[in-house]
């Protein structure tokens, strides 16, 4: 079966805090994963139901911290399903033993969470040298690399791309930029100025879904000059459920609503090919 819907940014919580501990980052646990958490069971409810073939569950990085056991086990009762994107701290000497580690237990990418709901934006540990190991052995290893930041981490990402351009740098959120000017979106130059780094590629979530739709912000102007500067084969949705409020077939119905102005190829690739570039245990 050809998938035809790849969801890049779901998240998934267990009901059982004694084999799975809380350990947030930043030592708060985010609101949406105390008031309505989901399992690994009631994601694929989820996705059945907004018919989603498969998906790459990021790390619930604000209610487990490093800790991708529950990850890596859904992983495992799930293979045809899901695949992980796990959480390791880059800064510490063993992280390319912890990298390891986690590939063998399922993941195929992992992310850097420098800040979000629970914690202002932090990019100074984007680019310690303390974590190049780390890009060095992911870079070797052909793994996706998410990156959690706004736009004043951008200047560092683009620093990481040219110094491990075997690494494919994928940005949660599209960075978060400001588009509430409207075409031609100057106010997001710093997005833009990415486009040259062909390894960078954007995450498209219910965050700037629902952007477009503030101020002089149409999706009609925003998402095809994206496809022109950046191209369709470097953007991938995700449904960031169920830390975006809303059911995930909800979550779907508005960013095929979005997109609607742009050419089916150019969906395609956006609702599931650049995904299975970005992690190949979804082809």
């Amino acid at each position: 079966m050809v998938a035809r819907f790849i969801d890049i940014h779901p998240h998934i919580c267990s009901p059982d805090t004694d084999r799975y501990p809380r350990a947030p980052l930043f030592g708060k646990q985010s609101d949406w994963s105390k008031d309505r958490p989901v399992t690994a069971e009631g994601l694929i409810a989820a996705m059945d139901e907004a018919g989603v073939d498969k998906t790459a569950i990021v790390q619930a990085s604000t209610c487990y911290g490093y800790d991708n056991s529950y990850l890596c086990d859904s992983i495992a009762r799930f293979s045809n399903r899901f695949t992980a994107v796990g959480s390791v701290d880059v800064l510490q000497p063993d992280a390319p033993k912890m990298i390891r580690h986690w590939v063998e237990r399922g993941t195929n990418g992992f992310r850097l969470f420098t800040g979000g709901s629970t914690a202002a934006f932090d990019p100074s540990t984007l680019d310690d040298p303390r974590s190049f190991p780390s890009w060095q052995l992911i870079g070797e290893l052909g793994l996706s690399m998410c990156i959690q930041t706004d736009p004043v981490g951008l200047a560092q990402v683009a620093g990481l791309a040219k110094r491990f351009p075997k690494v494919r740098i994928v940005l949660d959120h599209l960075g978060r930029p400001d588009v509430t000017d409207g075409a031609p979106y100057k106010k997001a130059s710093s997005l833009f100025g990415l486009a040259p780094f062909e390894n960078i590629y954007l995450k498209l979530t219910p965050r700037i879904f629902g952007d477009v739709r503030k101020e002089k912000a149409s999706a009609e102007t925003f998402f095809p000059r994206l496809i022109e500067v950046f191209g369709a084969n470097r953007l991938a949705w995700g449904s960031n459920f169920p830390a975006s409020e809303g059911k995930l077939s909800s979550n779907l119905e508005v960013a095929k609503q979005c997109l609607a102005s742009v050419s089916e190829q150019d969906r395609e690739w956006i609702f599931a090919r650049t995904a299975q570039v970005l992690y190949p245990a979804l082809g």
